[in-house]
C-alpha cells in the first residue's frame, strides 16, 4: 500500500494512549509560567513522610547499603559490573527521602517495594546469581555515569523471543518519555516495571532512558541516552544497523534532536509532537514574548533542529502529530525546513486528535518502521550531507568536520563518491575535515590513485589500504585547500570536537567542583561565589539527578586534572588553582580589575565566568564560577532549556542573581576558533 506524504488516518475512534507517562506526573505550561519573578519550584516539594514509614524506609536503606558494601568488596569482575543494577534502588529511595520527593502517599509504598526488590537482587548477587540478567519482559537496570559517577537507571522491554545463549542480533528502539515534573527515580523505576510503553515491536528490545529527569534529554540527559545505549549493548546483542529513536511530547523533541545530531546512527527516527526549536514553539505554546541577546539566539542552534534538517538525508524519518494538537507545530516547522533542502517529510496525522497518538496512526507508523528496520541503516552512503553549528556535532558517516571558520554559524560539507576513484566535496564555513572509512568499508579501488575535488580544486589523495580502509584529512590555509591535517605551533590552542564550548559543554563529561580554601579579595565576590557554588550543587542534583563531586583546591591531584573538567570557584586570592592558571587565561584578573581586550571592570563587584582548555591539561576544560547556565525560569518549559551564556561573561554582582541570570551580564561573547578574545 502506498501512503501519501501527509497521510491522515480516516477513522472516528478517539481513544489513544498518552505517551507522557501519567497525568499525575505532568504539569501544564502556560502564560502563568512566563513571569521570571514568580517561578514555581520544579520539582515541587513532596508530602511529609510519616515517622513510622520514614523509619521503615531508613531501615531498608541501611540494610541494602550493608549488602552493597559487601558486594563492593568482591573481586569478581562480573559481580562488580552488576552492582549498579542493585544500587539504582537504593539511590532512588534515598533521594526521595532526603529531598522530600515522594509526591503522593502511595509513592512511599512504592519506595518500600523498590527497597525490597533491591534487597532481593543484592541477596542474589551475594550468592553469585543475577536472574534479572536473563529475564524477558520488563527489566530495569543501571550504569555508573562518567559525568558525576552516580548510578543512573534505565528501563528495557526484552522480547520473549530473545535467546540469551544465541548469536542473532536484535533491533533496538529508543523511546524518549514525555515531560514529568514529578518523575523522580522512584516514579521512573516504578513506571518501567509496570508499563511496556507505546510501542513493543516484535523481536525488538525497547530501551527507555531516564534522561536524568525532565530536561528534554539535553546536556547530561543527552549523555544519559548514549551511556544507557552503550550499557544495553554491553548486556544484550544489539544490531548496530537496526537502532532507532522514537518519542512523543517532550520525547518527540528529544527524537528530533537525536535524529539531526546523530543521523548516521539510526535506521529511522519517529518523532511525535514535542518541539523542534525554541522561539516559534514558545510563541505558539507558551505565548511568550522573547527578548534574547544576540549570543542567546546563536546558542539556540545547539538544540534547534530546523537548521540541521539536511542531516535527515541520512536518517529516514516518520513524524506524527495529532490534527488538533498545538504541538503539531514542531513537525510543521520541520516539514518546511526539510522542503527547503529538497526533502518531503512523511507526516502521519491523527484526525481530530489532540495530544495523543491515534490508534490507527500507530498501525501505519509501525508498518513503516518495520519496513525501515528490515532495510537497516546504510553504513557507507555514496552521498553524505553534514550540517553543523558547533564542533560538538561534527560527524556524519564517513565525513568528520574538524575545524570551522566560525562556530555558531552554519557549516556544511557535501561529499559524494563518484566513479573512477573520484570523490567530490563542497564546503561552507569549513577549514578542516576528514574522510574516513573503517577496514572493509571503502568501495574505492585500492590499486588506483584517488582524486578528491574540494570546492572545484582537485587534489590527489592516498589510496585505500590493503584492508580496504581509507583515512585522509584536508585543511585550508590562506584560502587554499591542502592535503593533510592542519599543523599548529607547539602549544597553540584550537577549538575541536568536545573542546569547543560553550560553558554548558563542561557538564557533558566528567567534572569536579573545586571549592576555594581561602577567602576572595572582595567580600562581595566571596559572598556571590559561595552562593553560586551552592546553587550549582543543589540544582545539579535537583535538575540533573546527580551528586556533584566537590573537592577543595588543595585536594586536586594530577589524577583529577587528567580525568575531569575542573569547575573552579573563587578568585586568584581564594582558589589555589585559579591563582596557578590565571596568567594563562585570555581574560586578566587581579585584585583590582578584570580586563577583557580593551575593556576593564572593577574586581570588587564583578566576576568572570568562562570556559577554557585547562592550562594544566588542555585536553580537558577549566570553568570559572559557573554551573550549567540556564536557571529556574527555564525549568518551566523544556524549550527554554538552552545555554544562556557563551564561552565567557562578566557579571556585575551589584544586581542579585535571579531565576534567569547569575547577576547582571555586562559583557559576554565567544572565544574565537583559537580560544582568543575576539
Amino acid at each position: 500500500m502506498i501512503f501519501p506524504r501527509k497521510f491522515i488516518v480516516k477513522t472516528t475512534i478517539a481513544l489513544a494512549l498518552c505517551a507522557i507517562l501519567s497525568p499525575a506526573l505532568v504539569h501544564a505550561d502556560g502564560p502563568a509560567d512566563n513571569i521570571p519573578d514568580k517561578v514555581r519550584r520544579i520539582p515541587s516539594l513532596g508530602v511529609e513522610v510519616p515517622a513510622e514509614k520514614k523509619q521503615e524506609l531508613q531501615q531498608g536503606l541501611t540494610k541494602l547499603q550493608a549488602s552493597l558494601d559487601q558486594l563492593n568488596k568482591s573481586k569478581d569482575a562480573r559481580i562488580k559490573a552488576l552492582i549498579p543494577d542493585v544500587e539504582i534502588y537504593h539511590r532512588a529511595v534515598r533521594c526521595a527521602l532526603d529531598y522530600q520527593e515522594f509526591f503522593h502517599e502511595r509513592e512511599i509504598g512504592n519506595g518500600l517495594k523498590l527497597l525490597q526488590q533491591g534487597q532481593k537482587r543484592a541477596d542474589q548477587l551475594l550468592k553469585g546469581e543475577a536472574p534479572w540478567t536473563r529475564q524477558t519482559g520488563l527489566v530495569v537496570r543501571g550504569y555508573v555515569s562518567k559525568i558525576d559517577q552516580t548510578v543512573q537507571p534505565y528501563g528495557l522491554v526484552i522480547p520473549d523471543s530473545y535467546t540469551f545463549d544465541g548469536k542473532s542480533q536484535y533491533r533496538c528502539d529508543l523511546w524518549f518519555h514525555g515531560r514529568g515534573e514529578r518523575l523522580s527515580e522512584v516514579n521512573f523505576i516504578s513506571q518501567q516495571q509496570r508499563s511496556r510503553g507505546q510501542y513493543t515491536p516484535a523481536n525488538t528490545i525497547v530501551l527507555h532512558p531516564y534522561g536524568r529527569y525532565s530536561n528534554a534529554f539535553k546536556f547530561a540527559g543527552e549523555i544519559d541516552v548514549l551511556e544507557a545505549l552503550e550499557s544495553t549493548k554491553q548486556n544484550y546483542r544489539i544490531d548496530d544497523d537496526r537502532v532507532s529513536v522514537r518519542g512523543f511530547s517532550m520525547g518527540g523533541a528529544a527524537c528530533w534532536q537525536f535524529a539531526v545530531h546523530y543521523a548516521d546512527r539510526w535506521f529511522a527516527a519517529n518523532p511525535g509532537a514535542g518541539f523542534s526549536e525554541t522561539p516559534l514553539f514558545l510563541d505558539v505554546f507558551q505565548k511568550e514574548t522573547l527578548k534574547p541577546t544576540w549570543y542567546e539566539k546563536k546558542l539556540w542552534q545547539m538544540y534547534d533542529c530546523p537548521g540541521y534538517a539536511l542531516n535527515l538525508y541520512q536518517c529516514p524519518t516518520v513524524a506524527y502529530s495529532g490534527e488538533i494538537d498545538r504541538q503539531k507545530q514542531a513537525a510543521d516547522v520541520m516539514e518546511d525546513a526539510l522542503k527547503k533542502v529538497g526533502i518531503d517529510l512523511v507526516h502521519i496525522i491523527g484526525p481530530n486528535t489532540a495530544h495523543k497518538i491515534h490508534p490507527d496512526s500507530k498501525l501505519v507508523i509501525e508498518d513503516k518502521m518495520d519496513s525501515l528496520a528490515r532495510v537497516g541503516r546504510q553504513r557507507i552512503p555514496r552521498t553524505v550531507h553534514l550540517v553543523a553549528y558547533t564542533l560538538k556535532y561534527n560527524r556524519m558517516a564517513w565525513v568528520t568536520l574538524d575545524a570551522m571558520e566560525e562556530e555558531w554559524t552554519q557549516a556544511q560539507i557535501d561529499a559524494r563518491l563518484r566513479s573512477r576513484n573520484r570523490v567530490e566535496v563542497k564546503t561552507n564555513n569549513v577549514t578542516g575535515f576528514t574522510l574516513k572509512m573503517a577496514a572493509g568499508e571503502s568501495p574505492l579501488d585500492m590499486t588506483q590513485p584517488v582524486t578528491v575535488e574540494i570546492d572545484g580544486v582537485q587534489l590527489e589523495a592516498p589510496r585505500p589500504k590493503s584492508d580496504r580502509s581509507w583515512n585522509v584529512s584536508f585543511h585550508r590555509a590562506n584560502s587554499v585547500w591542502q592535503l593533510g591535517p592542519a599543523v599548529y605551533e607547539p602549544g597553540q590552542l584550537v577549538k575541536k570536537h568536545n573542546l569547543q564550548g560553550p560553558i554548558d559543554d563542561a557538564f557533558m563529561d566528567s567534572f569536579i567542583f573545586v571549592s576555594p580554601s581561602g577567602t576572595c579579595a572582595s567580600p562581595t565576590v566571596d559572598k556571590w561565589v559561595q552562593s553560586e557554588m551552592q546553587h550549582a550543587i543543589v540544582h545539579w542534583r535537583q535538575q540533573f539527578r546527580g551528586d556533584a563531586r566537590v573537592l577543595k583546591d588543595s585536594q586536586i591531584t594530577d589524577k583529577e586534572i587528567a580525568a575531569s573538567n575542573l569547575v573552579l570557584w573563587g578568585d586568584p586570592q581564594s582558589n589555589q588553582l585559579i591563582k596557578k592558571i590565571v596568567d594563562k587565561l585570555p581574560i586578566q584578573w587581579n585584585k583590582d580589575s578584570i580586563v577583557v581586550g580593551d575593556k576593564q571592570y572593577p574586581a570588587d563587584h564583578h566576576a568572570p565566568v568562562l570556559i577554557f582548555p585547562n592550562p594544566l591539561n588542555p585536553e580537558k576544560y577549566v570553568v570559572l564560577n559557573s554551573g550549567f547556565t540556564y536557571r529556574e525560569y527555564a525549568y518551566l518549559n523544556n524549550a527554554r532549556q538552552v545555554p544562556m551564556l557563551p564561552d565567557w561573561a562578566i557579571i556585575d554582582l551589584r544586581t542579585p542573581a535571579s531565576s534567569q541570570y547569575p547577576g547582571k551580564v555586562v559583557d559576554a561573547n565567544f572565544f574565537d576558533e583559537f580560544w582568543r578574545v575576539k
